[in-house]
């Protein structure tokens, strides 16, 4: 199965993944401004936005390569937000010829939980198993947006994560979802920007000052008034981060 996607602008090719509590929707603010200077690919990972979970056996990274195989795309630059950010890291240390960039905005990765972490997973998963998927909902709201991020920003997080709970627990369990490559840091050769955000879980920025120190020439940038998902909660400022990243580092 072919993930879905979109694709709008021509040039170097970028590909946006999605956070865990977002589907492709999450990337509205930047589509068009990327779009000016790259050929801009979304999709949905199965289970989120309009791709549908199957009973076949799948991991996401794979799923990732089969796309930009099926679009022709030799070389791309990624920007990964939290789990779509493991992913990104799973592709460019599986197929590192295919990455020229990596932008990583409060990315995951296999460290250690926090108790802060720990306590919002007890807390989703108390509401999920009482079936109160609202109740969830909000939580994942309240959680990932920092206090910058608007009305529009925090409606359209509840509408995406809303969407994600419905599909994957109407799936209940016939889903075969398979870890993915594991990730060598070291063997990453994209150049690197790492986005960590000071209102995010202290997890997050752990991860990132871990991902810091191991990916070879990475780049650290904390916003400090960022929270989980800076580029709904500053639209226009990390647009302008990317862009002149990728404008820096040409592929």
């Amino acid at each position: 199965m072919i993930l879905s996607h979109d694709t709008t602008g021509s040039g170097p090719a970028v590909l946006l993944l999605h956070a865990g509590v977002a589907d492709s929707r999450m990337w509205g603010p930047q589509r068009a401004p990327l779009a000016q200077q790259h050929r801009v690919i979304r999709c949905d990972l199965r289970g989120y936005g309009d791709t549908p979970l199957t009973s076949e056996t799948f991991d996401n990274a794979g799923d990732v390569h089969a796309l930009l195989g099926s679009l022709g795309e030799r070389q791309v630059a990624i920007v990964g937000a939290s789990s779509g950010g493991n992913v990104a890291l799973q592709i460019a240390s599986q197929w590192p010829e295919l990455v020229s960039h990596l932008v990583l905005l409060n990315s995951a990765f296999a460290l250690p939980a926090t108790r802060s972490l720990q306590r919002f997973a007890r807390r989703e998963d108390a509401l999920l198993e009482a079936g109160d998927i609202e109740g969830a909902t909000e939580l994942n709201v309240a959680t990932w947006l920092g206090p910058d991020a608007d009305d529009e920003a925090r409606e359209l997080v509840r509408t995406m994560q809303r969407h994600a709970f419905q599909v994957q627990l109407g799936a209940g369990e016939d889903i075969h979802q398979e870890a993915g490559p594991e990730i060598d840091l070291e063997a990453i050769t994209a150049r690197t920007l790492i986005v960590s955000g000071g209102q995010d879980l202290d997890h997050f920025r752990a991860v990132a000052n871990h991902l810091a120190g191991r990916i070879p020439g990475a780049k650290h940038t904390q916003l400090g008034w960022a929270g989980h998902l800076p580029n709904l909660e500053r639209p226009d400022e990390v647009t302008a981060l990317v862009t002149e990243f990728l404008a820096e580092f040409p592929g």
